[in-house]
């Protein structure tokens, strides 16, 4: 008996959740614009505000205008998009009619890996899909292929074991509190769990999506990880991490500055950076077309560079 006791409480907890949280999910229908292949694509959203604002990911809109939205009382409603951000693979649409009760939004800052979290999405309509797992993994920071002239990065996700497919995109993320920590993206592949952030800076693009239907974004064309920084290093900046570059885009602000795939990043604009999200903090539009101080450590020296961001055009 006192065997079965962990899984248990495990299975409550999710079951909670997601009777906590498949209302909160809808799934929408979009259309697929002029010239592309008949029908629509399927994702789901978070109903983020009662007057009609849903979360969901820039990946999922793509180009489309408008769409429908399905929830899990039975009702529908027609929707426009406000404003998608690829950079950040999220989206706000707004649907023409009053929505079901709204998802509580947490911090995903304060998530640790081996976390419990779980996945709700809407991938089928009115059917709720649930999966349950831990945080693998934070602040990665993944390039992805959106099918334009240039590559995409999902930046500073949280990766999960919890298992996902295309029509759970846009759903979401919660703690065991049913608190929506982010918006998943099954952007990167069928069974990859991953999902953008929701913090300080999730919401900030949030906000510009709803006021201004864009965010002016400034793109330096990197992709990286956290990394342990060596005891010299440690004892120099007073941190134990720095973000190792992984990618460097072709034709980027990052290329033409010099910088390299195995890079250690250690300051941008004279600010520490440990993750993804220390560099995301920097990349809105006042650093357009500025200089950007850089340092890393390459091939055990340090090295300086300038950069001077682009503004990140939509594919």
């Amino acid at each position: 008996m006192t065997s079965d006791a962990p899984l248990d409480a495990y299975s409550q907890i999710v079951a909670g959740v997601a009777a906590e949280l498949t209302a909160r999910v809808a799934s929408l229908r979009v259309p697929h614009p002029a010239g592309r292949a008949r029908g629509e694509g399927i994702g789901s959203a978070v109903i983020y505000t009662p007057d009609g604002f849903l979360l969901t990911n820039a990946h999922v809109v793509g180009r489309a205008e408008h769409g429908t939205a399905l929830f899990s009382d039975g009702t529908s409603s027609a929707f426009r998009v406000v404003g998608a951000d690829p950079l950040s693979d999220l989206a706000v649409v707004r649907a023409d009619k009053p929505t079901p009760e709204t998802a509580i939004l947490g911090e995903a800052d304060d998530l640790v890996v081996g976390q419990l979290v779980v996945a709700v999405g809407s991938p089928l309509g009115l059917m709720g899909s649930v999966t349950a797992g831990v945080v693998s993994a934070l602040g990665r920071s993944l390039p992805t292929s959106s099918g334009g002239s240039r590559p995409g990065l999902v930046e500073d996700v949280i990766q999960t074991d919890a298992a996902l497919n295309p029509g759970n995109s846009g759903g979401a993320l919660a703690d065991s509190r049913a608190r929506v920590v982010g918006i998943n993206t099954a952007v990167a592949g069928v069974g990859l769990g991953l999902a953008v952030p929701i913090n300080a800076t999730s919401r900030r693009i949030i906000g510009a999506l709803m006021r201004d239907g864009r965010v002016r974004r400034a793109y330096l064309g990197i992709a990286g990880v956290p990394v342990p920084l060596p005891d010299n290093l440690r004892a120099r900046f007073g941190r134990t991490h720095g973000m190792r570059i992984i990618e460097v885009m072709p034709g980027t602000a990052a290329a033409k500055a010099g910088l390299r795939s195995g890079d250690l990043l250690l300051t941008a604009g004279g600010q520490p950076v440990t993750r993804a999200q220390d560099l995301q903090r920097l990349m809105f539009g006042d650093a357009i077309g500025r200089p950007l101080a850089i340092t890393v450590m390459r091939n055990g020296a340090l090295v300086d560079v300038i950069a001077q961001p682009s503004e990140l055009v939509a594919a």
